[in-house]
């Protein structure tokens, strides 16, 4: 089991996230284990007063040191096995489909949801282990990057898919976004599928997907051609992607 401490001012925001698909099926087949530690409830000062302005002077507020701290502790309080305390913050190292096997061997995860203008820079330098980012971009707090870590170490989790290759073949798993799909009916609005897709023959619609997904990310995602080995065939396809920029 992996169990997930979560520090945060708004529990709340977790309520339906918990409550669909696979973090459902995860909870309720005890793959991992969510708890909530909000700092306002171990905050020392008057009204439960958890930030302040920031020294020095400028706009925002900033998390202080102590409710932060308080919160750690009682989330660390009866583990056993290592934790890891990440901070989520667009300074962080950026999570990757890389990362995931990483952080899947962690056992006691616990995550800092940052909010206003950040937190004491001392509760980070004492307290956090790492720090990670989903993306180059400010939100307005870390608890939707929170849900995305979650998400991302659970549908890797043995047991959580159905259809564990499901994973084997997604974006960014090999490298490459996912090729094209679709579904029922076969035609609509003049629009139809790719007759190659109906045609039975595997090994053609195998190939075929190899070449789509290579055109896909040509398209979209260039940038990450750069850092996939290939075959002899695939160099062939992405060659000739590229000359004509068409399949």
């Amino acid at each position: 089991m992996i169990k997930f401490k979560i520090i945060t001012i708004f529990p709340e925001m977790f309520s339906s996230f918990l409550k669909f698909g696979i973090l459902k099926k995860a909870i309720n087949t005890k793959k991992i284990q969510i708890n909530f530690f909000n700092p306002r409830e171990y905050s020392p000062y008057k009204n439960k007063k958890i930030d302040h302005k920031t020294y020095g002077g400028g706009p925002g507020m900033v998390l202080m040191f102590l409710p932060l701290w308080n919160a750690l502790q009682a989330a660390k309080k009866n583990i056993l096995q290592k934790n890891i305390v990440i901070y989520l913050s667009p300074q962080g190292k950026k999570i990757t489909q890389k990362n995931i096997p990483y952080l899947f061997k962690k056992k006691n995860i616990i995550l800092i949801c940052g909010r206003y203008e950040g937190i004491d820079e001392r509760f980070i330098k004492h307290a956090i282990h790492e720090e990670w980012s989903i993306g180059d971009y400010i939100l307005t707090g870390g608890e939707l990057p929170a849900m995305i870590i979650i998400d991302l170490i659970t549908r890797n989790i043995p047991g959580v898919l159905k259809k564990p290759q499901v994973l084997i073949k997604e974006s960014f798993s090999q490298g490459l976004l996912d090729y094209s799909h679709y579904t029922k009916p076969q035609k609509i609005y003049n629009l139809s599928v790719p007759k190659i897709l109906l045609s039975g023959n595997h090994l053609k619609i195998k190939n075929w997907r190899t070449k789509n997904s290579l055109k896909n990310t040509w398209n979209k995602r260039p940038e990450l051609l750069n850092t996939k080995k290939y075959t002899k065939q695939q160099k062939k396809y992405l060659k000739n992607i590229k000359n004509r920029d068409k399949i």
